[in-house]
C-alpha cells in the first residue's frame, strides 16, 4: 500500500485540525529543500516549438478557476462570482457530482453569466487511480455527467492523474497537472506554465492539458498560513515576464467571506479579491483573459498537432 493509499484509507477516521496540523508539518519540512524550484521552477518558462504568441498580441494568457470540494463551498459561489464580475473576470468552477447535490439552478446561472462548468471527479476518496480498471468504471459515470452538463474539461480530485487513462474521458481538456508543486500528493510538475497536447496514439487523437501554474489557495493560506499573497505576486509576475498562462486553482471551500476570524481551514476572501485586485492595476490590457475552454480551443488550434 503506498502512501498516498494509506493517508485515503485513514483520512475519514481522522479529525479536521489534526489533517491540517499534519499537512503543515509535511508542508515546513519540505518547503526549505525545494525552494529552489517552487514556487518558481525555471526550467518551466521555456516557450513551447513553433510558438508565436497569445490572441491579440496579448503578453500572457490569465485562467481563473475553482473548485468546489463540498456542499458549503457550493454555498459561497455566488459570492465569488460576484467578486470577479466587479473586476470583470470569468472562471470555472468544477463540482464534485457524486458527493454532494450540485445545484441545476447554480450550473444554469453560471452558463447564463459567462462562467464555465467543469467535472471534478465523482468522489473525493483517492481511489481514480489505484487500478486502471477502478478508472474506466468511473470514467462512464464521469461522461454522463460531462454530457448531461455539457461541458469539455475535467479535473481530477487532490491533482491525481494519469494522463494516458485520461483518454478514456470525452473531455477537451484536462487540469489535473501543475508546472511545480512538492506538496501535493503526486508531486510529478510537467515543469512547464504553457498548456501542451497529450496525444492518443491508438484512437489519432488526444486533449489539451492545462496546468495550474500559480500556488493553491489552500497550500499557501491554509497550510503554509501566509497572511498576505506575495507568493502568488512574485509568481504571477515571472509568468508575465516569461509570456506563460497564469492559471490559479481556488476553494470557495476554504474562503471567508463573512470577516472576523476565519474558521479552522479557511481564509479571508480578501486576500483573493487582493489578486484580482494586483492582477487589474499592474497588467490591465496585457493579458488575455479566458475560460479553460478557450484557451484548450485554440491550443489545440495553434499547436495540437
Amino acid at each position: 500500500m503506498t502512501l498516498n493509499t494509506l493517508y485515503y484509507h485513514l483520512k475519514p477516521f481522522v479529525p479536521r485540525w489534526l489533517q491540517i496540523a499534519i499537512r503543515r508539518k509535511i508542508v515546513q519540512g519540505k518547503r526549505s529543500h525545494y525552494g529552489g524550484v517552487w514556487p518558481i521552477d525555471e526550467r518551466a518558462g521555456k516557450s513551447p516549438k513553433g510558438w508565436k504568441g497569445w490572441p491579440e498580441g496579448k503578453k500572457f494568457a490569465l485562467v481563473l478557476t475553482h473548485d468546489v470540494e463540498t456542499s458549503a463551498g457550493q454555498e459561497k459561489c455566488r459570492p465569488l462570482m460576484e467578486m470577479e464580475k466587479a473586476f470583470g473576470f470569468r472562471s470555472s468552477f468544477g463540482f464534485v457530482p457524486e458527493r454532494y447535490n450540485v445545484s441545476f439552478e447554480l450550473r444554469q446561472y453560471m452558463e447564463r453569466n459567462g462562467f464555465e462548468v467543469m467535472v471534478h471527479g465523482l468522489y473525493h476518496d483517492g481511489k481514480y487511480y489505484n487500478s486502471r480498471e477502478i478508472f474506466l468504471e468511473r470514467a462512464k459515470k464521469i461522461n454522463r455527467y460531462l454530457t448531461e452538463w455539457n461541458c469539455i474539461g475535467y479535473r481530477s480530485p487532490s491533482m491525481q492523474h494519469n494522463l494516458s487513462w485520461i483518454h478514456a474521458l470525452n473531455i477537451e481538456y484536462d487540469s489535473s497537472t501543475f508546472d511545480t508543486d512538492p506538496f501535493e500528493p503526486q508531486a510529478d510538475g510537467v515543469q512547464t506554465i504553457f498548456p501542451f497536447l497529450v496525444k492518443d496514439d491508438e484512437k489519432g487523437k488526444g486533449y489539451i492539458e492545462l496546468p495550474y501554474t500559480l500556488p493553491q489557495d489552500f497550500t499557501i493560506l491554509v497550510i503554509m498560513g501566509e497572511r498576505a499573497i506575495n507568493i502568488w505576486k512574485r509568481k504571477l509576475d515571472w509568468i508575465v515576464e516569461k509570456g506563460g498562462m497564469a492559471l490559479l486553482i481556488t476553494h470557495p471551500d476554504y474562503m471567508n467571506f463573512e470577516g472576523g476570524k476565519p474558521k479552522l481551514g479557511e481564509y479571508p476572501a480578501r486576500h483573493y479579491e487582493d489578486f484580482l485586485a494586483y492582477i487589474e492595476n499592474n497588467y490591465k490590457g496585457q493579458y488575455w483573459h479566458a475560460l479553460p475552454r478557450d484557451v484548450g480551443r485554440f491550443w489545440n488550434r495553434v499547436l495540437g498537432k
